[in-house]
Formats: C-alpha cells, sequence, structure tokens
C-alpha cells in the first residue's frame, strides 16, 4: 500500500504581490530612517558652534517677544507627576506614534499612505539638511536661559547628561524640531483620511508635543516655528491624493436555507418588464411620474366600439 501526499496549493498571486510591496515598504522607510539617523551624527563635535547658534536663537526670540520657554516649565515642575508624564511623553509617544499611523495609513488608506511617506521624507531630508548645516545646543544646555534639563533631573530621558559621550543621538540637533513636525503630519494626515465629525482633535496631538518640548526645555519656540514651515512646503511639493472611500465591512450573509432577494423593483418598473415600456412609470400615473395626473389613453384604446 503506498500513501502520497497532496501538494499544498500556492498561495494566490495578489497575496504574494501584498507581501512583496509590504516587505519593499519596510525596507525604504527603515532605509531612509537608518541615513537621517546616521547623518545627525555628523554634526555632534560642533559643539562651540552649536553654542554660538544658541545664543543667537535665544536672542532673536526675545528680540521677537516670543513668550518664554521658562514660562511653560514653571507650569510642568507645579509637580513631580506632571514633570514625569511630559518626559514620558517626549521619550515614549513621538516615534510609536508615528509607526502606528503610518501602519493604519498602510491597511486601510493606501493612497494617503503613499502622500503622507513621501511628506514625511521631504520634511525629514530638509530638516537633515539644517542640522548639518546649523547646529544648535538645546535651550536645556543654555546658560542664559536658566532652564531645567528635566530629563536628566526627574526622567525618564533618552540623553546623556554629557553630550560628547552620547552616542545613539546628536543633542546639537534641535532645529528644526521633528518631534513637533512628525505629530503635526500625524494630525493632518488623520484628519485628511477620515470623516469623523470629532477628526479636528487629532490636532491636540501636535499641541501636547509643543508644549511638552518646549516644557522639557529640549526645543525653542523656533524649532517648532520652522519646523511648521518646512512641513508646509513639502505638503505643497507633493501633491495630495484623491479621496479614498472607506472600507464597508462585508454583508451579513443570509441566514441557512433561505435565498437571498434579489433587489425589489418598484411595481411600474416590474410592470414595465412585463407589458412593455409604453407602460406609465408609476401605477396610477403618468409618463411623466405624477400619480395624481391621469393615465393617458392610447388613441385605438376605443376603435373596435
Amino acid at each position: 500500500m503506498t500513501s502520497h501526499t497532496t501538494p499544498a496549493d500556492p498561495p494566490p498571486a495578489g497575496s504574494r504581490a501584498a507581501r512583496r510591496r509590504l516587505v519593499r515598504e519596510l525596507l525604504l522607510v527603515a532605509g531612509l530612517f537608518a541615513v537621517y539617523k546616521a547623518g545627525r551624527t555628523l554634526s555632534t563635535g560642533r559643539t562651540d558652534e552649536a553654542f554660538r547658534n544658541a545664543t543667537r536663537i535665544w536672542d532673536a526670540e526675545r528680540a521677537l517677544h516670543l513668550p518664554g520657554e521658562g514660562a511653560i516649565q514653571r507650569l510642568l515642575l507645579h509637580g513631580d507627576a506632571l514633570i514625569h508624564v511630559a518626559n514620558t511623553y517626549y521619550a515614549a509617544v513621538h516615534f510609536p506614534a508615528t509607526v502606528l499611523f503610518l501602519v493604519w495609513l498602510y491597511l486601510r488608506r493606501p493612497g494617503h499612505y503613499l502622500w503622507t511617506r513621501r511628506v514625511l521624507a521631504v520634511l525629514t531630508a530638509a530638516a537633515l539638511a539644517i542640522h548639518l548645516s546649523f547646529p544648535l545646543a538645546p535651550p536645556r544646555m543654555l546658560d542664559a536661559a536658566h532652564l531645567v534639563d528635566t530629563g536628566q533631573v526627574y526622567g525618564p530621558t533618552v540623553y546623556r547628561a554629557a553630550p560628547a559621550a552620547d552616542t545613539m543621538a546628536n543633542q546639537f540637533a534641535a532645529m528644526p524640531s521633528l518631534h513637533f513636525g512628525w505629530a503635526l503630519m500625524l494630525a493632518l494626515g488623520m484628519i485628511a483620511a477620515t470623516r469623523s465629525r470629532w477628526r479636528v482633535l487629532w490636532l491636540l496631538h501636535p499641541l501636547m508635543t509643543l508644549l511638552v518640548v518646549v516644557g522639557t526645555a529640549n526645543h525653542y519656540w523656533l524649532d517648532a516655528i520652522v519646523a511648521t514651515v518646512l512641513l508646509g512646503a513639502a505638503l505643497l511639493v507633493v501633491p495630495r491624493p484623491a479621496a479614498e472611500p472607506a472600507r464597508e465591512p462585508a454583508s451579513r450573509p443570509a441566514p441557512p436555507g433561505r435565498s437571498v432577494p434579489s433587489p425589489a423593483r418598484r411595481p411600474a418598473d416590474a410592470a414595465r418588464v412585463a407589458f412593455g415600456p409604453d407602460l406609465p412609470a408609476r401605477a396610477g400615473g403618468n409618463a411623466a411620474g405624477d400619480p395624481a395626473a391621469p393615465v393617458p389613453v392610447p388613441a385605438t384604446a376605443g376603435a373596435g366600439r
């Protein structure tokens, strides 16, 4: 007695193509992010220039009469719990929120995903160019600002106490603030891709991010302003996608033993199929569909009487 096995059916071509697209997107996004992270490290040794630029930014903000970053920090320092939440938001929300946003768009709004990915790529490339040409020490390092490094004092923090010893991040890449730029794009992307009447509430994410990056003394106001200008330019360069319809849930199957009825016809439609196109559009009405008007009688109706 011989036994043989039936080979498994090969996966459909559509599913293989979908997997290839997913792998390609993952490699592309990961590659772009790796290039950005590597590029940021090229300006880590320009300490003196970074502090000179910080003094210029601080003086420019005072000349523009922008509110002091210390006003926001004093609000956060009213309680240890509040400043700890702000540090956690800065350290743990920025990147995971952006990843979840892109994953949701990829699965539910593919056209908006491509648009968002391109906008974020343009924004991040422009930010990298500024990081390399304009190294900037954050306000927590500037003595003239008299601000607290909340991450080091209260935790958690993503930076080392000494910038020179930090091999994972460039602490002199404060301008522009990609924390704020990516958060603002997340909100705009969700507003564009959804139809809920409450979708404007997504703007609370960049607003919270702005208060956090300033209150923790990781960024100046001008860092967020420059990020907004760059994002606006990216949105002008990248064409906006056409509106995508929301994916409807699959229809409920009919109960066993019952046939699915065909779409109901109006009485006049059914009669027109049975007796020809000369029947009025509605039973009891005329051809124009007015039920109150008399039905016209053909001239041959009285013949033979």
